[in-house]
């Protein structure tokens, strides 16, 4: 078996050329079988096996530097970089990352999850190289849907200035999760059909080396007319025009021919940029036929792909999905907004039914915030659906665009709390914070599946802007009978008690339940408030609970810093309340990957330690008031 041959960095190239067929056909298998029974990035990684093979064997890492846009393609990679045992524990806790990590291998360059940052990154290891005097190669490999971020294009702007070698990979499969859209898909549409241009401009070449003494002078005088004769069979010529030299476009399933060019493209003194065409979910006929699904994958048969578990009940983002739609098709004002994740923000039904109101931006969610911005002030009531993660991007757009208007933008934030196997780059806890150092801006959090939908329709209509945070996952069934109806920046009380008051944020419902019966069995009385609106904070029921509680308890999916609970302590600082006040959220640290119930023990926020802590505190007062 070739894969059996490959054991650290370079192995490949040590392979005979008739084993290189069978190690492509081998890793396809590998990565079906471990990825149906763990979940992964299949989709992306079927597609890229060839391209990255033949990235391994031309170059020689860890010396020269290999960069993957979003990184969820990296599989293949660390098959080739020594990696096969870490695969039976891809993505749990403590096993290995589904991106490239520095701190897991040298092979590893820079670590990536967010999309469009590649060409920046490797733009910095190339002004590096140049200042210490080094002679290693850098290569960025991006994938046509990261090329709708505008990041990608500021740093093409920079490349073009290059004096020396940088190679640009752009894996083109027509995809980023869902199929791209926009001016740039159009116009790599019109590379894909310029092999003519290719074949035409080798043959001329061929023909005129061969004319005696004058032949080598001709073709030198073409090529510096190359941009005009490029115009008439390639449109726009758009890397040429910015002085990066574009070759390709190559099948990216042809080992030898991928090999080739990327040797010509170490020769080139500036930057370069290889087109290759790749097929997402190359050689698994279920991820082809729907590679939006294998994008990101749970655990499948591999005989249907079907998945082995079917959720059985709706997530948040399916009761987003049809509260939004139905919403649509009683008001005409209300549009939709996604940055390339329609499936994945559950917009896929609205856009089906009301396509002149659905918008895909792709991979631009700055863009996205300020085009809904200026949808708001032209009348509309625009609903951006971003996860918690990807909004970070559009962080200025929401200050400047959105909130110093006072704008009615519906910022639907899916995915926040911990999201799990994608880790670090993906975890959702950052944004109660930073949504609530915004001036005019309102956040709200549901408890369950009813409140969520009543929260739907109360951000729809509301007319200044929102954010509704949610998380991944099956939405909680749970105190079904508490359903008051929603009060602009008034908590819900649940229980009204006595000595502990438990605030909780959103899908913290059930921990803060049972973290409630804990303390009630030891005895400590204890009130239970779903908090709603992060902000503004409700202070009149914060006042009122102080008055007769000696210790308030806040729980949030989410970093302390800047969450709810510092802004509870704070504010009790300030008005001067003697109750004391324990917050429980994530530390200032960022939560690697794995299931989420194990991570939520990891940093202390299930309800058994949860419970453990605040009967601890409470015993300390009361020992205390002794």
């Amino acid at each position: 078996m070739a894969l059996e041959k490959i054991q650290k960095a370079n192995d490949i190239k040590d392979l005979q050329p008739e084993e290189l067929k069978i190690l492509a056909d081998e890793i396809r298998q590998f990565l079906i079988e471990k990825i149906s029974v763990t979940g992964g990035h299949l989709a992306s990684n079927l597609g890229v096996v060839e391209l990255t093979m033949a990235l391994h064997l031309v170059f020689d890492l860890p010396d020269d530097k290999l960069i993957w846009d979003v990184g969820h393609q990296s599989y293949t990679h660390k098959l080739l970089t020594g990696r096969k045992a870490g695969f039976d524990d891809l993505r749990k806790y403590g096993g290995m990352s589904g991106f490239p990590k520095r701190k897991e291998s040298d092979c590893d360059a820079f670590d990536t999850g967010h999309s469009s940052t590649s060409v920046s990154a490797g733009l910095g290891y190339v002004a590096a190289r140049e200042l210490m005097g080094e002679t290693y190669n850098v290569v960025s490999v991006i994938g046509d849907g990261s090329l709708t971020g505008g990041m990608a294009y500021e740093a093409l702007n920079n490349a073009s200035r290059l004096k020396s070698n940088f190679i640009i990979i752009l894996n083109d499969n027509n995809m980023s999760i869902s199929e791209n859209v926009g001016g740039m898909s159009r116009y790599l549409n019109g590379l894909r059909t310029a092999q003519a241009y290719t074949d035409l401009k080798k043959g001329v070449e061929d023909t005129l080396m061969r004319i005696p003494v004058k032949g080598e002078r001709i073709v030198h005088q073409v090529r510096k007319t190359k941009s005009g004769i490029k115009q008439l069979f390639v449109p726009g010529m758009f890397f040429e025009d910015m002085d990066i030299t574009y070759l390709g476009p190559v099948d990216g399933h042809d080992l030898r021919s991928l090999v080739k060019i990327l040797n010509e493209a170490k020769r080139v003194d500036h930057a370069v940029l290889v087109h290759v065409l790749t097929k997402k979910g190359k050689g698994y006929l279920p991820a082809e036929e729907n590679p939006a699904r294998f994008h990101g994958t749970g655990p499948f048969d591999i005989e249907t792909g079907e998945p082995k578990e079917k959720a059985e009940k709706d997530s948040y983002t399916d009761v987003f999905s049809k509260v939004l739609t139905d919403i649509g098709r009683k008001d005409e004002k209300v549009v939709a907004i996604t940055a390339a994740m329609a499936d994945g923000t559950g917009l896929s039904r609205f856009a089906r039914r009301y396509p002149q109101r659905f918008f895909d931006v792709g991979i631009a969610e700055e863009h996205a915030m300020t085009f809904a911005a200026g949808l708001a002030a032209g009348g509309m009531k625009p609903v951006f659906a971003v996860y918690s993660s990807f909004l970070q991007r559009a962080y200025d757009q929401t200050i400047h665009d959105v909130c110093l208007q006072n704008l009615p933008v519906f910022i639907a934030v899916d995915r926040a709390g911990l999201v799990g196997s994608d880790g670090e780059t993906h975890q959702g806890v950052f944004d109660l914070s930073y949504l609530s150092s915004i001036p005019n801006m309102t956040v709200m959090s549901p408890k369950n599946r009813w409140e969520m939908a009543d929260m739907v329709r109360f951000a729809v209509d509301f007319p200044y802007p929102i954010a509704l945070r949610y998380p991944r996952g099956e939405a909680y069934e749970g105190m079904r009978d508490f359903r008051a109806p929603i009060e602009y920046g008034k908590s819900e009380v649940l229980y009204r008690e006595k000595d502990v008051a438990v605030f909780f944020v959103g899908h913290m419902a059930d921990t803060a339940d049972r973290v409630r019966r804990k303390l009630k069995e030891e005895g400590i009385s204890c009130s239970l408030i779903n908090v709603r609106f992060v902000k503004p904070l409700d202070r009149e029921t914060l006042d009122s609970f102080a008055q007769d509680h000696e210790l308030f308890v806040t729980i949030e999916e989410n970093v302390l810093t800047g969450g709810y609970g510092e802004q509870v302590l704070e504010y009790l600082s300030s008005s001067g309340a003697s109750v004391r006040v324990k917050n429980f959220g994530i530390s200032d640290d960022y939560v690697e990957h794995g299931n989420v119930d194990v991570l939520r023990r990891e940093v202390g926020l299930d309800w058994e330690s949860i419970a453990a802590e605040a009967v601890k505190e409470y015993q300390a007062i009361k020992r205390k008031d002794r």
